[in-house]
């Protein structure tokens, strides 16, 4: 359905809303002239914000510290951050230098049968998980990464941006549902509205744990990828649809 269809008795009860970041608070890339501003409208209509993004601790910790929002989710649900410096490691890791060591091995191993495999950059700003370029990977080799990071242990996932490698059951629901559960207890899914863009976001799409769900036009490049697609979908694209989400908001 579209934006259009959105019940405003739903937008009503709506507190929270948890967002992606990359290809959907973006605008090609960037954040754009009015992304603080609408953060800030929210803020004002005392609708909360989170940030659910798969960048890494290192790059979301200076995000959460800037912006006007309510804490950030860092690595696809590995990890969360606060305004005030706390952090929350949401992915039980028990030894974090040999989990690098085994998610450094595991992409290796896997670069063997992908030899043009780049690490991104921020791996070095990353506790839970290893990145690397999604750029020219067909889906037949995305499946195939997949299979093979599940034969090896852990999951898989990927965005408009970056593949990951990360811990079995890691992913952005989970890592919601904990930090609601843990530090906005006072809030149930109804009042919580998920937003996205591509497959790594498709677990806050499930709606047995998030019934309210809104993605940004761009997500229809991966609709026949996904098994659980957002309730809504905006008109735009990118930033451009968060923001006629949060016009939507500020009218109600």
């Amino acid at each position: 359905m579209t934006l259009l269809n959105l019940n405003q008795a739903d937008l009503s009860d709506i507190c929270l809303i948890a967002s992606d970041v990359d290809g959907t608070l973006t605008q090609n890339s960037k954040f754009s002239s009015n992304f603080i501003s609408t953060l800030l409208d929210l803020q004002s209509s005392e609708i909360k914000v989170l940030l659910v993004t798969g960048r890494s601790a290192g790059w979301v910790s200076a995000l959460v510290n800037y912006l006007p929002v309510s804490g950030a989710i860092a690595e696809n649900g590995g990890i969360f951050l606060q305004p005030n410096g706390q952090q929350d490691l949401l992915s039980s890791v028990p030894n974090l230098s040999r989990h690098r060591i085994l998610l450094e091995n595991t992409f290796h191993h896997i670069k063997q049968l992908f030899p043009n495999l780049r690490p991104s950059t921020d791996n070095q700003f990353r506790i839970t998980d290893w990145t690397f370029d999604v750029d020219n990977l067909s889906a037949d080799d995305i499946q195939a990464i997949s299979s093979q990071c599940q034969q090896m242990g852990w999951s898989f996932t990927y965005s408009n941006v970056q593949c990951h490698i990360k811990p079995i059951h890691q992913d952005k629901a989970t890592g919601l549902s904990s930090v609601l559960n843990n530090h906005f207890p006072e809030l149930n899914s109804q009042q919580v509205l998920t937003v996205g863009d591509s497959p790594n976001d498709e677990a806050m799409f499930d709606p047995a744990l998030f019934p309210i769900s809104v993605g940004v036009a761009n997500v229809r490049h991966y609709q026949d990828k996904m098994l659980h697609l957002p309730k809504y979908i905006t008109q735009a694209s990118e930033f451009a649809g968060f923001s006629e989400l949060a016009k939507l908001f500020l009218q109600t």
